[in-house]
């Protein structure tokens, strides 16, 4: 898949008569025209605004981010390609930490097209990670999810499917600049939570997920999705149908839709620097191993975005609570930022608190207790090759972790963990 959308782009972008195409090409804040005019001229998916404001699923963020990618125009054709790969030596440290070399990756595609009074767009997203394994890769205190059907995965993060999104949009203008759409995805991402982790431009650049992933945004990854959504200037409204239960231990293949479970989202841009979020969602049965659980998601967000000369600043505040029926009210909130400066560098930093009732194995005598879990990390990329189109560059973060000393017979004393990675993006 991978493959084949590079190469659908490649002949697009260099037909034989690319005299006549009005080709427009972005590379993490590169391009052969002003950025204003360069954003104005990608309108959005679904709506008469900049395209970059425009994020995973149906999310907005501010619309002063970075417009990340290749992009190419042809007559009424807007065709974009964007993607990342990781490679990670990861070091989790106490008794239960282990180490793993591995690859997160991503490579995504869409296109629009006006069609009859309104816009029409495809997205597809994939990956292989999957051939990391079943099992994923050692993260201390992430839970969510299962390896083989049978167990949870606990201080793993569980690999994403095959085929991330593969969705169809269509939007109509209203009178006065608004606009309506819908959306559908076999999977897409539902209008609950805010932008994903690897989609947002403070957490893309971190090599390792959210301990909160299954609190904000984990449901990025839904098989069966229908959103409908009214804009009107900087305001968003969106309730999605959706298939509640999270994606099974076979990564490689497409699961049946279902329609169980609902959200609704209200988003607000009030200036081009700021996005907010506000989210409710009820999920039938989320986990497959505890099928006679239900819960209700409530998420807010807050993104803020600086672009200077030469780099980019963004730092997002997220809160999400997952409300178990039977079971707990379990909180969580993340605070990360990321700047980059003179094209090459970048800085971050993710700081996380959430209780958690998922680290021990039935048997334990922690079973089903819930415990909160602190999380803090840092770290820094080097980009030592940066072209129009790809940059190759170097990174490094270490965390540490805080948590009740209930548990330090389990995790150890004060365990810390390290990621050294190579990242290569489009």
């Amino acid at each position: 898949m991978p493959a084949f959308l590079i190469i659908c782009l490649a002949g697009i972008g260099y037909a034989d008569d690319g005299a006549a195409m009005a080709a427009h090409h972005h590379a993490h804040q590169a391009s052969a025209m002003p950025e204003e005019h360069h954003a104005m001229a990608m309108r959005g998916f679904y709506g008469a605004y900049p395209m970059s404001r425009e994020s995973s699923g149906t999310s907005w963020q501010p619309e002063s981010s970075p417009v990340e990618g290749v992009h190419a125009m042809r007559d009424d054709w807007l065709f974009m390609l964007h993607g990342y790969c990781n490679g990670i030596y990861d070091f989790q440290g106490g008794p239960r930490g282990d180490t793993s070399f591995f690859s997160t990756n991503m490579l995504m595609f869409m296109m629009q097209h006006p069609f009859m009074n309104g816009t029409w767009g495809m997205k597809a997203m994939a990956s292989l990670e999957p051939t990391i394994g079943r099992t994923g890769y050692p993260l201390l205190f992430q839970t969510g999810e299962t390896a083989d059907g049978v167990t949870h995965l606990i201080d793993r993060q569980h690999p994403h499917d095959l085929m991330m999104e593969l969705a169809t949009t269509y939007s109509v203008p209203l009178s006065s600049g608004s606009s309506m759409y819908i959306y559908f995805g076999v999977p897409g991402e539902p209008a609950l939570g805010p932008t994903t982790f690897m989609h947002r431009f403070s957490g893309e650049v971190i090599p390792d997920a959210p301990i909160t992933h299954h609190w904000l945004d984990s449901t990025h990854i839904t098989y069966g999705v229908i959103t409908f959504g009214y804009i009107n200037g900087g305001v968003k409204l969106e309730n999605s149908f959706f298939r509640g239960r999270e994606p099974d231990q076979f990564r490689w293949n497409i699961e049946t839709p279902r329609f169980d479970s609902y959200s609704i989202r209200g988003t607000v841009n009030p200036t081009k620097d700021l996005s907010f979020q506000v989210s409710y969602g009820h999920l039938i049965s989320p986990e497959q191993l505890s099928p006679d659980v239900d819960v209700d998601r409530l998420s807010a967000s807050m993104t803020y975005n600086k672009a200077f000369h030469r780099g980019n600043w963004q730092t997002t505040i997220a809160y999400g609570e997952n409300f178990n029926s039977p079971g707990h009210a379990l909180p969580a909130y993340l605070a990360e930022s990321a700047v980059t400066f003179c094209d090459r560098y970048t800085l971050f930093g993710r700081g996380e608190f959430v209780y958690k009732d998922e680290l021990f194995a039935e048997g334990s005598p922690f079973e089903g207790k819930v415990f909160s879990v602190g999380k803090a990390e840092a770290g820094c990329l080097y980009d030592f090759v940066k072209t129009k189109y790809i940059s190759f560059g170097i990174g490094y973060s270490a965390s540490l972790f805080f948590f009740s000393n209930d548990i330090d017979g389990s995790y150890g004393d004060a365990p810390w963990s390290q990621m050294l990675f190579g990242r290569v993006q489009i």
